[in-house]
This record gives structure tokens, C-alpha cells and sequence, in this order.
């Protein structure tokens, strides 16, 4: 077994190194200019036209363009979605009764770890990714990121990645791991599948895509910003980004480390986490000194998306924007010193456990912020319930069932009896799905007018966002009644369990499921709105969908689109724009 998981790990470096040397033989990646209107407004002129941009296939395998990737990055998430999705309804209906019925407990373990990680990693990283590569260079007048040929590559270490994390499920003798998504040792040091070495090999690949990324945002937003954009008029948006980008920075190399520590631990003999060497507590405290950061890696630019879009549909600018800017700074700078608040019960100092349970309850103050100012933006605003307006109404009060739930877990006493249990699930899906993916469906239906040049069908939206808020709720607040009663999570049966009512735990299980269905039903009607609407909808006319100039909230992405609907209009009737014949 063991020479078997050396030789997986030789050949994928193997493969690794192939294509690398690839990569650096490719030449001309970037062939033609953005779309057309694009460098007029945004940026310097280049020396290629919009014509000799490649269609089909190629267009996208070869891409460079900002945009291009944009999108690339957001289908790819979304079927990634779709996945850890599919995942967890497979789990949600095993609990459906307390004893083994549908699956092992081998493959329920197996679908808890790479569901955790998929949302994480494959999801929730790479859609945030997708926003910030179409809209960053759109939002500061830049003609494209900084490095666009790596941006292409930070996309495509993600497919093989994707296929790593997934592989012990699709390859035949190779088990899943099982290792839940934190990867605690002894368990992952000591577990034989060689699905555990594939899925820390691809959560590497996504590791260093992350950090790539994260180096092009911090260069694109800080030196090909037009002159017009100042550090004080810069969006709310590209703010979050530029933070979330700092996070990724340090924190995402540590995680690496830490990866490959633990691969030489399982292939190699080497005895960083064995109670001789580091010890199960040094894999916690490198994991979580990168998982807490992690959490607002994920959860600020949401918080950007909501503070962006709320304004448009509230009729005012964002109320405070000074203070919703350095509170995001301040979460940056303390996210970085709560990691422990997830190890109060290993047994650490309780001097320690007081520092980390008062920087723990201080990042609280700076979320509260944002809030409060989402809501006064809100009051006595000309408040229009479309559908990204209600995704971001449901963003806040999900948050702030999140963020309360969250105060309890730091708090010493309390995070004794709760951790562990469903409470901790619960707390943290209000805010991962709860939160962050309702951010991500309002930046989907605001901006969908401009990636695909329609209108969705708006009916369908908002049974979407009623269907995930319903489901959203059921699901997860039937956890944290859970968490109360005792009830441990990661665990595939119940009919065992000492601690509590089991008739009680089978009535909120089934209410949980029922949720998780109702989600389901969601999702299945978002897709076939974006599907449908993207293939036959209502072509968009007016470069400004959402009326934003009768409030001077038309902002310079939706300027950039209806220059470039012009420029469509203009080649459509045979002629030739203004724009298109200079760079021609």
C-alpha cells in the first residue's frame, strides 16, 4: 500500500512538471484585445483588434481575457456546486432514520469530506474569483488584470484539481477519503486510502491557483487603475477584493506547508504530526491559523457584493462608506489572531484561550458595522424588491443569525457544550450558504444583463430566492436546535447515541432534509433560468437594465457595457466604430 501511494505521489509530480514545461513554451496566448469598446474606456489602447479573437473551442482554452476567465472560473464553480450539492442531499437523506439505510458508513464519511471540501475550495473560492476577474478591471478602468497569462493558468490548475479531490470516488480500487474537511491527525497521517493522497494533491493545486490569483488582484488594483479611480473613490467591491487578496496571501502558503507536511508524514515516514514530532495539536494550529482567515477570505467579498448592490436598489449611496471600507480592513488584520477559538477544548492554556476569545468577540464589532450600514442604507431609501435586492435583504438577516450563533461559539463556557455538535454546522451553513452563496446569487442576477447580454426570467428569480430562503432556514436552524440537544455532528447514524432525545433527533433530521429538498428545488430553477435565459431570453436594449441613473448610481461597468453595445450596434448595421477603426 505504501509503495503504491509513492508512486501516485511520483507520477503526479511527474505530471505536474509536464505541464509546467508546457505552459512555458506557449507563446502569444493573447492574440487579440477585450471586447470591443473596452480599451477607450478602461485602459490603454493595444495593438490587436477585436477580429482576430479566436470562436469556439479555442477561444476558450486559449484565453487571456479577463472576461473570458471571468466566466470560465464561474461555470466551473457552479458545476462544482451542483456537486457538493448533489453530496450532501445524498447525506441529508440517509439521516433521514437513525440506522444505516442508503449507504455505508464508509462512503457517508467519504461525502462529508469532499463535500466540505468542494464548497470551500471548488465553490466558494473560484466564484468569488469569477466576480473579481470580470468586474475588478470593468469596476477601475483597467483594459485587463495585471499578469493575463497567469490569470489563465490560476483557472486551469482548478479542472485537475477538481478531478484530484473527486478521483477516489471515479477511480476503480482507490477508496475516497475519509478524513473529514480539516483533516485532523492521527486520522489523515494513519489512513490507508490513496484517495487521501489524490484529494491533498489537488487541495494543493487549488492552493497555489488561490495564490497566483490573489498576486494579479493585488497588482491589478494597484497599478492599472485608471486616474480617474483614487484609493477614495475606489469601489466598495474591489476593496473587499484587495483585502480578501491579502488574506490568500498568507494564508494559503501556510495551508500548502502544511499539505505537504502531511503527504511526507503518509508516504515518506517523516513525523511532523506524530506525537513524537509535532503532535496532533501542531496540524490544528497550522490548519486553523489558515481556516479561520479562510472564512473571510470567502465572506468578504460577498460582503462586497451586498454592500454594492443594496445601495442601487435602495435609491442612495452606501450609508458610511468610509467605515464599511476600514471595517473591512480591520476583519483583515484580526482574522489572523482568532484561529484558536476552534481549539478551546484541546486543552491549550487558558491564558491563551482568553486572548483568543477577546479577539474572537472584537472581529464581531467590525461585521456589526457593515450591518448596521447595510440596514441605514436600506431606511427611508426607494427600496425595489428585485431579485438581487432580495438575495441581499436575505444576506443580512442570514448573517446575522450567523454572526450572533458565531458570539456564542467564541465564548469559552458555551463553546464547551456546543463544540462539535449540530450547532457548529448549523452556525457555520448560515453563513457559508446562508450568506455567501445568497451574495453570489444577487452579484448573478445584478451583472446578468452584462455577461450574457439578457434578461433573466424574473418570476423564476424570485422563486429561487424564496425557495433557498425557506430551505435555507428549515435545514440549518433545525441544526442549531440540534446542536442544543446534544447532537454530535459527522456522524452517519444516530440510533447509538447516548446524549439526548433520539424520537427528537429523527423529527429535526427529517425537518433538516425536507429543507435540503426544498433547496434543491432552488437550484434546479436557477439553472434553468440562467440556462434558459442566457440561450433564448429577452435580449437587454438599454445599457441601464436596472435604472440607475435617475439616482446617480449608474456605475462605470454598466457605462462600459452600453459603450459596447453601441459598438454592436454599429458593426451589426455594417459599419465601423469609432473605437474599433483606431485600434484597426
Amino acid at each position: 500500500m505504501a509503495s503504491g501511494q509513492i508512486a501516485i505521489t511520483v507520477l503526479m509530480g511527474v505530471l505536474l512538471v509536464v505541464v509546467a514545461s508546457l505552459l512555458t513554451r506557449i507563446e502569444n496566448w493573447r492574440s487579440y484585445a477585450p471586447t470591443a469598446g473596452a480599451s477607450s474606456l478602461a485602459g490603454e489602447e493595444t495593438s490587436y483588434g477585436h477580429s482576430e479573437k479566436p470562436s469556439g473551442v479555442v477561444r476558450w482554452l486559449t484565453t487571456v481575457d479577463h472576461k473570458d476567465i471571468g466566466i470560465l472560473y464561474g461555470a466551473y464553480a457552479l458545476v462544482a456546486f451542483a456537486v457538493g450539492g448533489i453530496m450532501v442531499v445524498l447525506m441529508r437523506t440517509e439521516l433521514l432514520w437513525p440506522a444505516e439505510d442508503i449507504m455505508s458508513t464508509s462512503m457517508y464519511n467519504s461525502l462529508l469530506t469532499s463535500h466540505g471540501i468542494t464548497m470551500l475550495f471548488l465553490f466558494g473560492t473560484p466564484i468569488i474569483a469569477a466576480f473579481g476577474n470580470y468586474f475588478v478591471p470593468l469596476l477601475i478602468g483597467a483594459d485587463d488584470m495585471a499578469f493575463p497569462r497567469i490569470n489563465a493558468i490560476a483557472f486551469w490548475l482548478l479542472p485537475p484539481g477538481a478531478l484530484l479531490i473527486w478521483g477516489g470516488f471515479f477511480i476503480p480500487g482507490i477508496e475516497a477519503a475519509q478524513t473529514s474537511w480539516t483533516m485532523y491527525t492521527p486520522l489523515s497521517a494513519e489512513q490507508p486510502m490513496i484517495g487521501a493522497d489524490l484529494m491533498i494533491l489537488g487541495l494543493h493545486l487549488t492552493g497555489v491557483s488561490a495564490t497566483m490569483g490573489a498576486i494579479n488582484f493585488i497588482a491589478t488594483i494597484f497599478t492599472e487603475r485608471d486616474e480617474e479611480v483614487t484609493w477614495a473613490n475606489l469601489d466598495i467591491f474591489s476593496w473587499t477584493m484587495l483585502t480578501q487578496s491579502g488574506l490568500i496571501l498568507f494564508a494559503f502558503p501556510l495551508l500548502g506547508s502544511a499539505l505537504v507536511m502531511l503527504l511526507l508524514d503518509r508516504n515518506v515516514g517523516t513525523t511532523f504530526f506524530a506525537t513524537e514530532g509535532g503532535g496532533a495539536i501542531l496540524w490544528q494550529h497550522l490548519f486553523w491559523f489558515f481556516g479561520h482567515p479562510e472564512v473571510y477570505i470567502l465572506v468578504l467579498p460577498p460582503m462586497g457584493l451586498i454592500s454594492y448592490i443594496i445601495p442601487r436598489f435602495s435609491g442612495r449611496k452606501l450609508f458610511g462608506f468610509k467605515f464599511v471600507v476600514y471595517s473591512t480592513l480591520a476583519i483583515g488584520v484580526l482574522s489572523f489572531g482568532v484561529w484558536a477559538h476552534h481549539m478551546f477544548s484541546t486543552g491549550i492554556d487558558p491564558r491563551l484561550q482568553v486572548s483568543f476569545m477577546a479577539v474572537s468577540l472584537a472581529i464581531a464589532i467590525p461585521s456589526a458595522v457593515k450591518t448596521f450600514n447595510w440596514i441605514t442604507t436600506m431606511w427611508n431609501g426607494k427600496v425595489r424588491l428585485t431579485t438581487p435586492m432580495l438575495f441581499s435583504i436575505g444576506f443580512v438577516a442570514n448573517f446575522i443569525i450567523g454572526g450572533v450563533t458565531g458570539v456564542f461559539l467564541a465564548t469559552i463556557p458555551v463553546d464547551y457544550l456546543l463544540h462539535d455538535t449540530y450547532y457548529v454546522v448549523g452556525h457555520f451553513h448560515y453563513v457559508i450558504m446562508g450568506a455567501i452563496a445568497f451574495a453570489v446569487f444577487a452579484g448573478i442576477y445584478y451583472w446578468f444583463p452584462i455577461y450574457t447580454g439578457k434578461m433573466y426570467q424574473k418570476a423564476l428569480g424570485k422563486w429561487h430566492f424564496w425557495l433557498t430562503m425557506i430551505g435555507t432556514n428549515l435545514t440549518f436552524f433545525g441544526m442549531l436546535i440540534l446542536g442544543y440537544l446534544g447532537m454530535p455532528r459527522r456522524y452517519a447514524t444516530y440510533n447509538l447515541v447516548s446524549v439526548g432525545p433520539i424520537d427528537l433527533f429523527t423529527v429535526l433530521h427529517q425537518l433538516a432534509t425536507l429543507g435540503a429538498f426544498i433547496l434543491l428545488a432552488g437550484q434546479i430553477i436557477f439553472v434553468w433560468n440562467v440556462v434558459s435565459s442566457w440561450l433564448y431570453g429577452q435580449r437587454v436594449t438599454d445599457g441601464d437594465p436596472w435604472d440607475l441613473k435617475d439616482d446617480d448610481l449608474y456605475s462605470r461597468e454598466f457605462r462600459w457595457n452600453e459603450r459596447r453595445m453601441d459598438d454592436d450596434l454599429v458593426l451589426a448595421d455594417g459599419g465601423e466604430s469609432e473605437d474599433s477603426s483606431e485600434r484597426t
